[in-house]
């Protein structure tokens, strides 16, 4: 299988304790589906101008994801700000103005030759590319991370065009996350998923309803644990796996994501 990811980069940071890592729900699934085995993995974004670009362009190398198709402008790298409070983690917003709030990309012919090479291509919500994905649609197959955003204006723009939905609904009883399903399903959707972290997920391909538990572990930090599934199930179903076979890899690769800091890993401190 081969993916492509485009849209976000950030760096969390983790403000207790004086450090960030590299992420992004593109770069995340990116560098995972890669740590899969997939047999190439390419991404592009938007890159700031600053030394936290950088660091993330020098961990996507030494990830083997390339990124030759980015861009670059004169702004600073998003910085999510992380806090832990009774155990948990609590985002809250970074510095204003960052590359990825003031820029959105144009996918240009260039960009179409490149992108065709792959099988699947990967964005979400936070990448600001909605209007191409008609285009998209036409020459691979698209997966989408809604995260929480379910309005029914948005289902409705971006669902004909895909292959795969993710969403997050860890707030959704049962009932809801399959009328969710189903509706995105007739919307155009292939294969629709709602994570419900400790509850695990449920999937929905158009003739049954699939469970999978979480994988128990001693974990150490959940950033980045959903982009990992996405990542798991991507790369097993795109080799051709069955639903069972690839929601359980998925599932595995979510628990080893929680074993370490970071979506991926690569803590570096903060200036």
């Amino acid at each position: 299988m081969k993916l492509i990811a485009i849209g976000d980069n950030v760096t969390d940071c983790y403000m207790d304790e004086g450090v960030y890592f590299p992420g992004g729900n593109a770069v995340n699934v990116a560098v995972n589906c890669k740590k899969n085995g997939a047999e190439r993995v390419n991404y592009i974004g938007v890159f700031g101008d600053d030394e936290r670009a950088d660091y993330i362009k020098e961990c996507l190398t030494k990830e083997g994801v390339t990124f030759d198709r980015s861009r670059k402008v004169y702004a600073h790298t998003a910085q999510p700000r992380v806090y832990l409070k009774d155990g948990d983690r609590v985002f809250a917003a970074g510095l204003r103005d960052s590359c990825q709030h003031l820029f959105a990309m144009k996918i240009v012919p260039e960009d179409m030759e490149i992108i065709k090479e792959y099988d699947i291509c990967h964005s979400s919500c936070y990448s600001n590319l909605e209007y191409e994905l008609p285009t998209l649609k036409d020459i691979c197959e698209v997966s989408f991370d809604f995260s929480d955003k379910r309005e029914e204006a948005y289902l409705q723009r971006t669902c004909p065009y895909l292959t795969y939905a993710f969403f997050s609904g860890s707030d959704l009883e049962e009932d809801a996350c399959i009328a969710l399903m189903r509706k995105v399903h007739e919307l155009g959707t292939k294969i629709v998923g709602v994570t419900r972290g400790h509850k695990g997920a449920v999937f929905y391909d158009g003739e049954r309803v699939w469970h999978q538990g979480i994988k128990k572990v001693d974990a150490i930090d959940t950033m980045g644990a959903g982009d990992s599934f996405i990542a798991g199930f991507l790369t097993a179903y795109g080799d051709g796996k069955g639903m069972e076979e690839a929601l359980d890899y998925a599932a595995d690769r979510s628990a080893a994501t929680c074993m370490i800091r970071g979506g991926f890993g690569y803590p570096h401190k903060m200036e």
